[in-house]
């Protein structure tokens, strides 16, 4: 259901806006003035604000600018008894989406807040659109080895249910390329792919991180924040190097697996998710269990599937296919023509030992390009593989 905001000082005004736009099926909420109206644009996500230009405290032309930050997707449709060309030009330049005389015409009203609607659906199936596509490009799986092809079995398997997956291997080897597969290959593919590296956030905020957490909760926390879990609500979760997550908040994530339900730090208020979770880890999860730095009921909610990623040095047949690959993405992000590269260079970088796996032989690729001439030989391998 649409959500509406309506800021303005006169209570009459904002009653009847608010009958109107409930008869119309929309969720709407009201603000008295200016600051009143950001708390509430920190605390939820609106699709459309109807905002009162002459106001008390902060005028609707500052509350406009400050919500540009605050709220950048939200519509923001101005509405004033005092307006005029100037001032409905000077909201338009701050962003406002449309400008109505006060009182507005009802059915001007309706057809510009559906309007509205539209433009804010269209963003945000844009940003979901662009997303996608980023996501997409860098989840191609490339090679013809049998132990990939194990992989990719498992996924075609795996992906069209809501079964937890947590994925193994060492790091560089494309576990994340995985995640992504499930989740384009799921009924959930048009939700969000969200992911999560859990070795990068300190353990003091991994909470705050998954969960988000309510204003005021501790020092830092000066405005609301969503959670990863309720912004892939309806989606996929992917907690990447889930080895590192701190006990406190593998006990938070089991009971969100068990009960589809988060509460956010500093918060009271369950709220419902609808998420599937993929994790991956580069650990011995067995290992950190017998050592105590992992917790054994969560193990099992995840490994519901398991799923291991070879290393590179397992499927060196995909070696030249993964070169060729790297050497057109390469030029493509330089906006080159793409080099070449000899029998007896692929040769060569096959017999090397590649302890960072597939993240490893892109870089020493890119290096490839950067320092060979048109096609790149043998000599240039032994030179700048930095083996």
């Amino acid at each position: 259901m649409p959500r509406i905001l309506i800021i303005d000082d006169e209570k009459s005004i904002r009653h009847t806006l608010k009958e109107i736009l409930e008869f119309e099926n929309y969720q709407v909420d009201q603000a008295e003035d200016g600051p009143a109206g950001l708390d509430l644009l920190i605390q939820q996500k609106y699709d459309v604000v109807l905002c009162d230009i002459k106001m008390p405290k902060m005028d609707g032309l500052e509350v406009l600018e400050r919500a540009r930050t605050l709220a950048p997707d939200a519509a923001f449709i101005m509405v004033s008894a005092h307006g005029n060309i100037e001032t409905a030009v000077e909201a338009t330049k701050k962003g406002a989406f449309d400008f109505l005389p006060k009182p507005p015409d009802l059915n001007r009203l309706l057809v510009t807040v559906r309007n509205a609607l539209d433009r804010s659906k269209l963003v945000t199936e844009t940003k979901t659109l662009k997303k996608k596509l980023a996501t997409t490009k860098g989840s191609e799986m490339v090679g013809a080895s049998a132990a990939l092809g194990a992989v990719r079995k498992a996924i075609e398997k795996v992906a069209p249910t809501d079964a937890r997956v947590l994925i193994t291997g060492p790091n560089g080897a494309g576990k994340e390329m995985v995640a992504r597969q499930l989740h384009q290959l799921s009924p959930r593919a048009n939700g969000p792919l969200v992911e999560v590296n859990c070795a990068a956030i300190p353990s003091e905020l991994i909470e705050s991180e998954l969960f988000g957490h309510e204003k005021g909760s501790f020092t830092s926390a000066v405005k609301q924040r969503i959670g990863k879990f309720e912004q892939a609500d309806g989606g996929t979760l992917f907690l990447d190097e889930i080895g590192d997550m701190s006990l406190s908040a593998q006990a938070k994530v089991l009971r969100a697996l068990q009960e589809s339900k988060i509460t956010r730090v500093g918060g009271e208020k369950e709220i419902s998710v609808n998420v599937r979770v993929v994790a991956a880890t580069n650990k011995n999860l067995l290992q950190e269990i017998a050592d105590k730095n992992f917790r054994e009921d969560l193990y099992h909610r995840l490994s519901v599937i398991l799923i291991q990623v070879p290393a590179l040095n397992d499927r060196r047949e995909d070696i030249p296919e993964l070169v060729q690959k790297f050497l057109q993405d390469i030029a493509a992000d330089y906006g080159n023509k793409p080099k070449t590269i000899s029998a007896s260079a692929l040769k060569y970088l096959q017999g090397l030992d590649w302890r960072g796996n597939i993240r490893e032989l892109r870089n020493v690729v890119e290096r490839l390009v950067i320092m060979s001439d048109a096609t790149i030989e043998e000599a240039d391998a032994k030179a700048f593989a930095g083996k």
